[in-house]
């Protein structure tokens, strides 16, 4: 393999000889557009993660093995004649350039508003012009592989666009307060009934990706960073528990909720 080439040939270059019918990798050979989603949105949380703690090596890394998931995407489009990496790389720039006409081209936008209501009417033209505009509704074209929390903020951020959206944070908090008790209300019911529990839940989550939104917060990553809090602590308590000569699974909820409050202060 030739060392002199750009970095970006030579990831292609190993791709294709992964590929190899003859003298590949056995795994890579077997994979399809379908079977390396999962590992495509496994990367995706992996970047995210490095990101939120802040971890320049990993961060450099784990975009790393993401580009690699566009690069076989591209080795297997190649494959089926259908498009190449070079197909991809020249789609995403033209449509950048498309897409920001007050960059590249002579539009004005005055403000955050104007910029977003001209993004939506490029994006109209675009799916006007592919002869996707069947779906007329606010919400058409929402990709369906989007995770449950993305999902909600995208449809509450279409919504809010046309006007269907609170103005003040009192009626958002005020809904959030509200979906709680009808969860309770489910909950302490004399028949309490699961499918009802679950689809309060899922609006009370659902209020709590708005209120979010409304605060500037992106639900995704702000739980992530939870996560990733939570746990940190967690292991603090085990650590702390152990330094006392007890263990998580032998201490009682008192002696974990000493060391918990010991562990935020």
């Amino acid at each position: 393999m030739n060392q002199d080439v750009p970095p970006i040939e030579k990831l292609l270059q190993i791709m294709q000889r992964l590929r190899d019918p003859d003298t590949g990798c056995p795994w890579d050979q077997q994979q399809t557009f379908e079977s390396i989603v999962p590992y495509t949105i496994e990367e995706t949380y992996e970047v995210a993660d490095a990101i939120a703690r802040k971890d320049m090596r990993d961060i450099k890394d784990e975009l790393g093995d993401l580009l690699f998931q566009v690069v076989f995407y591209g080795q297997l489009g190649a494959e089926q004649q259908a498009f190449t990496f070079n197909d991809i790389v020249q789609g995403v720039s033209d449509k950048l350039v498309r897409r920001h006409p007050h960059v590249f081209a002579d539009s004005k936008a005055k403000n955050d508003l104007e910029l977003s209501k001209q993004w939506d009417a490029i994006k109209a033209q675009e799916r006007a012009n592919a002869k996707k505009d069947s779906d007329e509704s606010v919400l058409a074209n929402l990709p369906s592989g989007l995770t449950p929390l993305l999902k909600a903020h995208k449809i509450q951020k279409q919504c809010a666009k046309v006007g269907f959206d609170w103005s003040t944070l009192e009626p958002v908090v005020g809904k959030v307060n509200e979906e709680i008790q009808e969860v309770l209300q489910e909950v302490q019911a004399d028949s309490p009934n699961q499918e009802a529990i679950e689809e309060e839940v899922g609006d009370l989550l659902f209020s709590v990706v708005n209120l979010a939104r409304h605060l500037n917060v992106n639900a995704e990553s702000a739980l992530i960073k939870a996560n990733n809090k939570f746990e940190q602590r967690f292991r603090q308590v085990e650590i702390t528990l152990k330094n006392h000569e007890s263990s998580i699974q032998s201490a009682g909820l008192d002696e974990m909720e000493a060391a918990w409050q010991q562990v935020k202060s």
